[in-house]
């Protein structure tokens, strides 16, 4: 599955975690995308939306 939502082009994120003892390692945060069946253009059609899109009405589900 893609990880950046179609709509607004989320991706993942590289960054580097710390610990306790200030140990550096590499790791990346992945966007909540979700697969969904929306409309686009007048038909249906499945995308990859992340949470954020859905919850502020960016996409219109179809039925």
């Amino acid at each position: 599955m893609s990880r950046k939502c179609d709509i607004c082009g989320k991706g993942v994120v590289a960054g580097v975690q710390y610990s306790h003892a200030h140990n550096q390692s590499k790791r990346t945060w992945l966007p909540n995308i979700r697969t969904v069946k929306a409309v686009v253009n007048g038909t249906p059609k499945t995308i990859h939306v992340c949470t954020r899109c859905l919850r502020s009405g960016k996409v219109q589900r179809a039925i």
